[in-house]
């Protein structure tokens, strides 16, 4: 198998674990995975992008039109790695913006929705709501494992679901596993 599949947001967003579960999902089938993170000022709300290249790739970073699926935690970012989406590839999306310092110095209006009709006239797009997703578990900090879980239920991630659960088991703390398997199961549901 061969895919290359990036993931942006900004920085505590979870899109490294999201990463992170994907590539050992792909090794633990026998794929060989390269990954590698751009974390800017990540802990400050920075944009955070994840490669990770399934099957036999001579760089661990996407070139730009070759990336299969696009996981986009936030609008601005999806928009901002748009270059990297070949021809045919999908965008999944978060329709709720995470607000830069800038907005509340200066209230631009961002509201992503213009993001999102951009992308929708551009490629082929899946636009998840992480509040209403993650409503169910009280938080909007299982939504990287539900967008990994929409991924998986388009049927466009190429990895089996049971392989992610498996490392959604292995990964995440004990005491989070549940919670974490649930939201996953919620973003397959969403994708149908």
């Amino acid at each position: 198998m061969k895919k290359d599949i990036l993931i942006c947001g900004v920085g505590g967003q979870g899109t490294v674990l999201a990463s992170k579960l994907i590539a050992s999902a792909a090794m633990e089938e026998g794929c060989t995975v390269h990954s590698a993170e751009t974390i800017g000022m990540a802990q400050r709300g920075g944009s955070v992008t994840s490669h990770v290249r399934i099957g036999e790739a001579s760089s661990p970073l996407i070139p730009k039109g070759k990336c299969d699926v696009l996981l986009a935690f936030e609008p601005a970012e999806a928009v901002r790695n748009l270059s990297y989406l070949k021809q045919g590839g999908l965008v999944i999306v978060n329709e709720v913006p995470v607000k830069p310092t800038t907005e509340s110095l200066q209230e631009t209006g961002y509201d992503g929705k213009e993001m999102i009709a951009y992308l929708r006239g551009k490629c082929r797009v899946i636009v998840v709501n992480s509040e209403d997703l993650c409503k169910e578990f009280g938080s909007t900090k299982y939504f990287n494992v539900c967008l990994l879980g929409v991924a998986a239920g388009s049927g466009e991630l190429g990895i089996a679901p049971a392989s992610v659960e498996e490392q959604i088991r292995a990964r995440v703390p004990e005491k989070f596993v549940e919670a974490n398997l649930m939201a996953f199961r919620a973003g397959m549901a969403a994708a149908r």
